[in-house]
């Protein structure tokens, strides 16, 4: 089943697995089926990391299981090296969540060590025409997760907005005028209150917000589309 064409002998692979005998038989694997060309192995991340470097693959196969150093550690740091390598994720679990985490840091692919070697090699070679690979058994599995991950968050999100709510018309007006940078004393003079009374409005907005002073007030407003949702009120 060699791979024929130029393309696939400029492909260089770096194999990443503490498995000696699992680093050694995927190594055997692509060397006699396919035209790609291990250039290294590695059996910890830092040497990987090391290794990278130096050779700059295009493919890394990246356990997730390694010692010391895990393997989603590893997408991170070898994604911030900025050297358009590409990672697949070789590993013994079929965990939606961990199929997640690694695409999310940067993998381009997800594979059980399980599966057959044709599909190991199918893998490498969608991933080098620039798509993402995932078996049809864990896509399915990937995509529920993800969507009810989508709605867990969005809901959170919707929860987290809904402080806002919480917020009384003139607390509403303290809220707006800090967000543009005004003093508790200038608060003061434009609402036509006293400036203990301010204080009084912003300690209530503390405790509604489930914030500790004025930076994260601001931010968790702007954040949350206040200034905007302001905006809105003003144009009805």
């Amino acid at each position: 089943m060699r791979r024929n064409g130029e393309l696939n002998k400029k492909t260089k692979i770096l194999l990443v697995d503490d498995n000696l005998d699992h680093l050694l038989g995927i190594r055997e694997l692509i060397n006699l089926e396919t035209d790609f060309d291990v250039i290294a192995t590695a059996a910890n991340v830092n040497i990987a990391i090391n290794l990278i470097k130096k050779y700059q693959p295009d493919i890394v196969l990246m356990d997730i299981n390694m010692p010391e150093k895990d393997g989603l550690t590893a997408i991170s740091e070898i994604e911030h090296l900025n050297l358009g390598t590409k990672i697949i994720s070789l590993t013994g679990y079929d965990d939606p969540d961990l199929i997640f985490r690694a695409i999310k840091l940067g993998a381009r692919g997800y594979i059980l060590k399980t599966m057959a070697s044709a599909q190991l090699v199918y893998a490498i070679e969608e991933v080098m025409q620039g798509k993402i690979y995932l078996p049809s058994g864990l896509s399915s599995r990937f995509f529920e997760y993800f969507q009810k991950k989508f709605k867990d968050e969005a809901a959170n999100a919707q929860n987290e907005e809904n402080l806002l709510q919480y917020l009384t018309q003139r607390e509403e007006e303290v809220l707006e005028l800090l967000t543009q940078g005004v003093t508790y004393k200038g608060v003061a003079k434009q609402l036509f209150i006293s400036e203990t009374t301010v204080k009084t409005h912003v300690n209530n907005i503390f405790q509604k917000l489930q914030v500790n002073d004025r930076t994260q007030a601001v931010l968790y407003a702007i954040n949350n589309g206040f200034l905007n949702r302001k905006k809105l009120k003003m144009a009805i």
